[in-house]
């Protein structure tokens, strides 16, 4: 099951009985409407689609509007979720109730974005002395060998594009869920930016052992 989509709002902190602090992230579960569903005869796979995000009229294009059904409006962000459990018909739409009875979620975003860095941020290399005039800082350093075979090794870190990967946090505690406000909160860190959208589902390593 690949979950239901959301939005990432930001991070506080609530209290329980005892006056504890629990640092959460709030995660807006917005109603996610059904587009459409893909059955084992046709597709070869079962299937539930959900559309997340309005998405201004003019800025949709003819063939993406042919994608939804009549009666259902374009949305910006279209996810298929394989093995949904429950009843739902096109047009219909699942919000935050969903995780009514669900204790630990898996968060599924892309990470934020870091640009072009180097060896030293992006892996953590040491670096050389930092005194006046050692010519190695922040360098690289070899990246393979002075005589035969005179190659570069396979698989050596080296300086490119760090972040916006998709990142995945297992087995976050569900601290409360606000069926009237769409709210859900989870005890930890997500990844991506404020606003940025996230996909979360039932945690599957916790399925397994239950």
């Amino acid at each position: 099951m690949i979950g239901i989509i959301g939005q990432k709002i930001g991070m506080t902190q609530v209290f329980d009985e005892t006056g504890r602090i629990t640092p959460v992230t709030v995660l807006k579960i917005a109603p996610n409407v059904v587009v459409g569903r893909k059955d084992k005869e046709t597709f070869g796979y079962e299937a539930v689609v959900f559309g997340f995000f309005d998405i201004k009229k003019k800025n949709v294009t003819k063939p993406y509007a042919g994608q939804f059904p009549e009666g259902v409006a374009p949305t910006r962000i279209l996810r298929e979720s394989k093995g949904f459990e429950g009843e739902v018909e096109v047009g219909k739409s699942v919000g935050v109730e969903y995780f009514q009875d669900v204790r630990f979620v898996d968060v599924s975003a892309n990470s934020k974005g870091k640009g072009f860095q180097g060896v030293v941020k992006r892996w953590g290399f040491g670096g050389g002395r930092a005194t006046h005039g050692s010519k190695f800082h922040r360098e690289p350093g070899s990246t393979g060998q002075r005589t035969y075979p005179h190659k570069t090794f396979k698989n050596v870190k080296l300086p490119g594009r760090m972040g916006n990967d998709k990142v995945t946090v297992q087995n976050l505690k569900v601290v409360r869920v606000d069926a009237e406000n769409g709210i859900l909160l989870v005890r930890g860190a997500v990844p991506g930016p404020r606003n940025c959208a996230v996909t979360v589902r039932p945690a599957v390593k916790k399925m397994k052992r239950g």
